[in-house]
């Protein structure tokens, strides 16, 4: 059985092209190569990044570039962000070693994954962390507790590597896989998009970290894709029965003002 592909990485907000250069290389080092940005500071292709890469061409020959990370995302069906602060969002938390594992397996049962990294300055917003399925930190020691981009792309990609080195037998996932992230945003935004009709994000300065904490608890129940079909039916089904009795109320009064 050949290995399964390697997991892509995603780097949010890059600022400088010798660090996107640099991950490109450590990339190259342990076998992965696909690298795609999420709205560069300084856009991209951008020259200084082949210097710094020391041969690892391919690898940026290769990016693709977004605009946000929900797309980045999209078409991945288990994306783990890596940070240094767990934050608040209470998702499953996994070292590098633990993280490539279900990688791994998940990746031989034939679903899209990755890595996102936050910028250099202020790393990942958690808004998009919420679009992930868990959260990476590395056990590095709370005294100093800085590494720059490549450094922890290098120690991702080694724990990956050597894990197909050591050619693991995956645990091959029963059951249908998991949603992809498109399928997932938009069954949030659906849901969201009812909610805030109905009045439920208050007061409205409230929006952003309601509709998060919402992301991450419907996102730790992996949902499939027929299951995200089947909860947008509901919302469906939820917001025109709410239209029904909104309009027997418009009709009603109506039969009373004319009385």
């Amino acid at each position: 059985m050949s290995d399964p592909a390697p997991p892509v990485v995603i780097l949010d907000k890059s600022q400088m092209a010798e660090n996107i250069g640099a991950v490109a290389r450590v990339m190259a080092n342990f076998g992965l190569s696909e690298l795609r940005l999420v709205a560069p500071r300084d856009g991209w292709p951008q020259e200084r990044a082949w210097a710094t890469a020391s041969g690892a061409d391919w690898v940026l020959e290769g990016i693709r570039v977004f605009d946000s990370v929900a797309e980045a995302v999209a078409d991945l069906n288990t994306v783990f962000a890596t940070t240094a602060r767990p934050r608040e969002t209470r998702q499953p938390v996994r070292t590098p070693r633990e993280a490539a594992r279900v990688l791994y397996d998940d990746r031989a049962s034939g679903l899209g994954v990755g890595l996102l990294f936050g910028g250099e300055r202020a790393g990942l917003e958690t808004t998009d962390i919420a679009l992930c399925q868990g959260i990476v930190t590395i056990p590095i020691d709370p005294r100093h507790q800085s590494l720059n981009l490549a450094q922890a792309v290098a120690i991702n990609a080694y724990e990956w590597r050597t894990l197909v080195l050591d050619a693991p037998p995956p645990n091959f996932r029963e059951g249908e896989p998991p949603a992809s992230g498109a399928l997932m945003l938009g069954m949030y935004e659906h849901l969201e998009k009812e909610l805030d009709a109905a009045g439920f994000f208050h007061p409205p300065e409230k929006f952003r970290s309601m509709s998060q904490n919402l992301r991450v608890m419907l996102g730790r129940a992996a949902f499939t894709a027929q299951e995200a079909a089947t909860f947008r039916g509901v919302i469906t089904a939820l917001s025109k029965g709410r239209g029904r009795v909104l309009a027997r109320l418009a009709a009603s009064r109506t039969d009373q003002s004319s009385d």
